[in-house]
């Protein structure tokens, strides 16, 4: 990776962690200066316009999404070994992040749901291929015969998407210390209700 490419790695995780914080829209070229000790002039050399950057932290943070939760946990088998993944990656990666202010993806659906423009359209995108990866999960996982064929993929990624939410909300804002038993209890009873008896795995 070249030096150019490596400083604006880094810009790109001190930005995606300011975001975390104070949101996109508190996200300015301004704000991440002062942040960084370095000059407007050379961010905005590097990214034009708030708009760009607020694009840019969201592409940089489904990367590390991508990398962490998604990719590592398709590698699991079909079934529910691979959907246990995703959810046990998904929750320690709100847990072990390194944005200090939670998820930046939580934080973004509040600030950005009325607000149309670029920024909402690349944010709903990144959502829905998150959903998207869910439900073929488990579509893959009914065709192996590890799930009732009557199973909802759709709704069981919704409903999943459900409990994340309510993870986050109980856990940052409640500080609740039962938050992540609850949000496992929830998932068990999700998955045990669309997991096929053992004679019909294939």
């Amino acid at each position: 990776m070249r030096k150019g490419d490596l400083t604006r790695q880094a810009i790109l995780d001190r930005a995606t962690g300011l975001a975390s914080k104070v949101g996109l829209e508190g996200l300015t070229i301004g704000a991440l200066a002062t942040e960084l000790q370095l000059s407007k002039s050379g961010l905005f050399a590097h990214f034009h316009s708030k708009e760009a950057l607020q694009l840019q932290v969201l592409d940089h943070g489904a990367a590390v999404f991508v990398e962490s939760v998604i990719r590592p946990a398709l590698a699991e088998p079909r079934g529910e070994p691979r959907m246990r993944a995703l959810f046990e990656r998904w929750l320690d990666w709100t847990q072990s992040s390194p944005l200090p202010g939670g998820c930046l993806f939580v934080q973004a659906a509040v600030e950005l749901d009325d607000r149309p423009g670029p920024v909402r359209d690349r944010l709903v995108q990144f959502q829905r291929q998150w959903l998207g990866v869910i439900v073929t999960s488990m579509e893959l996982g009914i065709d192996a015969g590890a799930f009732h064929n009557v199973a909802d993929p759709e709704q069981f990624a919704h409903d999943v998407y459900g409990v994340m939410l309510a993870y986050h909300h109980a856990s940052r804002l409640l500080r609740d210390p039962r938050a992540e038993a609850r949000a496992r209890r929830a998932f068990d009873a999700l998955l045990q209700s669309a997991v096929a008896p053992a004679e019909t795995h294939r």
